[in-house]
C-alpha cells in the first residue's frame, strides 16, 4: 500500500466508522417523540430502551439503524480493501488488510458504545456489533448469522436480554472457530484468519464488559425478563 491508501485504510476510513457508529439513533428517534430517552427505564440509548418506552416499533427502527451503521461501513471498507488486493475475493486477504478492515469495524462498534455527540455515553453495542459482523463478508456472516440464531434461542427460553447477549458475546469466538474448522477450504486456515478470531475475543470481552451490572443483577436474581430487561441490547 502507498501512503495514500495506508492514511485511508487506517486513518480515514476507521475515523468515518467511529463517527457513524456515533450517532445515537435511539436518542434522535426519543427527541423526534419528544422524549430523552436517556432520562427513562434504563436510560440505555439502545433498541430494547426505545422498544420499552416509545413502543416496539420504534424499537425495531432503532434495532435497524444500529445495525446499519455498523455494516455500511464495515461493507464498504471491505469492497475497498478487496479493490486494493486484486484476486483476494477468491481466498484470504493479507494480514495488514484484515487489521484494516477490522479496525473499522472496531470505530464503528466504539462510537456506538462511546459517541462524542453524547459526551461518551452510549450503548452496549450488540446491535452494531451485529452489523460490523455481518459486513465482514464471508469470513464472519455465517459466524453472525449462528450466533443471531443463538440471541433468538436463549432470549426465547429465558426472557433475559442481557443474558441472551452475554452468551451471544462467548459463542462468538468459539463458534468461528467451528466455521473455519468445517468449512472445507485450503485458504480458510485458522493460521491465515488470526487478525479474525483475536478481533472476535477482543470484541466479545467488550460486550460481557459492558453488560458487568446485568451480570450482578442476573446473579442476585434482580435482572428483568421478557420486553422489559433493565438494559437494552443496544
Amino acid at each position: 500500500m502507498d501512503r495514500n491508501t495506508i492514511i485511508t485504510v487506517f486513518l480515514i476510513l476507521p475515523l468515518s466508522g467511529y463517527l457513524l457508529g456515533a450517532i445515537p439513533f435511539g436518542y434522535l428517534i426519543g427527541r423526534a417523540k419528544g422524549v430523552n430517552i436517556r432520562e427513562h427505564g434504563s436510560g440505555n440509548i439502545g433498541s430494547t430502551n426505545v422498544g420499552r418506552i416509545l413502543g416496539r416499533k420504534w424499537g425495531f427502527v432503532c434495532f435497524i439503524c444500529d445495525v446499519a451503521k455498523g455494516f455500511v461501513p464495515v461493507w464498504w471498507t471491505g469492497r475497498y480493501l478487496h479493490g486494493i488486493f486484486e484476486g483476494a475475493s477468491d481466498g484470504v486477504i493479507p494480514t495488514e488488510a484484515q487489521i484494516a478492515w477490522l479496525v473499522v469495524a472496531a470505530g464503528c462498534i466504539l462510537g456506538h458504545m462511546f459517541p462524542i455527540y453524547l459526551r461518551f455515553r452510549g450503548g452496549k453495542g450488540v446491535a452494531t456489533s451485529l452489523g460490523a459482523v455481518m459486513g465482514i463478508w464471508p469470513y464472519f456472516t455465517l459466524t453472525g448469522l449462528a450466533v443471531l440464531a443463538t440471541w433468538v434461542a436463549v432470549w426465547g427460553m429465558w426472557r433475559y436480554v442481557s443474558l441472551a447477549s452475554i452468551i451471544t458475546a462467548v459463542a462468538f469466538p468459539i463458534t468461528f472457530v467451528v466455521i473455519i474448522w468445517r468449512v472445507d477450504r485450503p485458504e480458510w486456515q485458522f493460521v491465515n484468519l488470526i487478525p479474525l478470531f483475536v478481533f472476535s475475543c477482543l470484541m466479545a470481552g467488550l460486550v460481557i464488559l459492558r453488560h458487568r451490572s446485568n451480570i450482578s443483577r442476573l446473579l442476585a436474581g434482580t435482572e428483568s425478563r421478557g420486553g422489559k430487561p433493565n438494559d437494552s441490547k443496544g
